[in-house]
């Protein structure tokens, strides 16, 4: 049973195109019908948009076989009063969910992934936490690759700022325990039985998905077909118990290695 990333995965950092092997390991899973669950961090389009974006790369998989932080988002954060930082197709995505963006008085500061945070953005998020606001993430990820560059993901924003206000904060998606119990309960509609023990875990995000996977017992796959160049980049810095079981070039090598 597999929880199969998407950007840097499946898809392209760069043009968003099919990295190698990841069509046919996705269409070996459905001939073999093996349970699997498609994770990804999207919080640029809606998620139906998403998914329909990846069966228009030649993908092949049900809806019911797809989870992004969007869906768990409603549940975690309310509409109203939030103060949203992200790349505008984010902010639009949020006010089409009906979330109310108020940058005076928020209850919450949430924050998604862009490559042009500015020093006054950093500064207002301060202050709203300073004065009460909650912290949440979309996400937790490690660094963000775009344009054949490295950029510090959200999981590194999460931190700085909790380093600066003593603050806490949440996470809605990957490695969340709550967004790995909702694809494990999705991935149980497949195989009722299902255990994070029994998952493989495949993503190019060796920190930011693989290690809170890790720690909930599930088998970790590291491809270098995203974030990361090599493996000599990242994993010998890792703490031990967080390193990946196994790592690949990309999708093609774990198919082959099948």
């Amino acid at each position: 049973m597999y929880f199969i990333d998407v950007q840097g995965t499946l898809i392209s950092d760069e043009d968003k195109s099919p990295i190698r092997g990841s069509i046919e390991f996705i269409d070996m899973l459905n001939k073999k019908k093996i349970p699997y669950m498609i994770i990804t961090n999207n919080t640029k389009k809606a998620s139906l948009d998403f998914y329909n974006f990846l069966l228009s790369r030649g993908f092949n998989f049900d809806f019911y076989r797809y989870l992004d932080p969007l869906m768990l988002l409603e549940s975690r954060v309310q509409k109203d009063s939030v103060a949203a930082y992200g790349a505008a197709e984010f902010l639009e995505v949020l006010k089409k969910m009906g979330y109310m963006l108020n940058y005076e008085n928020p209850k919450t500061v949430l924050i998604a992934i862009k490559d042009d945070f500015s020093a006054d953005e950093y500064a207002q998020m301060i202050d709203f936490i300073l004065s009460g606001a909650s912290l949440v993430g979309m996400h937790e990820t490690s660094i963000y690759a775009k344009n054949n560059r490295r950029y510090p993901g959200v999981g590194a924003i999460l931190k700085m700022l909790q380093f600066a206000t003593s603050c806490s904060y949440d996470v809605v998606g990957k490695p969340s325990i709550s967004f790995y119990t909702e694809a494990l309960a999705a991935i149980q509609k497949q195989q009722k039985d299902a255990k994070f023990s029994d998952i493989v875990i495949i993503s190019d995000d060796v920190k930011g998905d693989l290690g809170g996977a890790k720690e909930l017992g599930m088998k970790t796959v590291f491809v270098t077909s995203g974030k990361y160049k090599s493996a000599e980049e990242i994993v010998p810095f890792l703490k031990e118990e967080l390193r990946p079981d196994a790592v690949y070039a990309d999708m093609q090598e774990i198919l082959e290695t099948l």
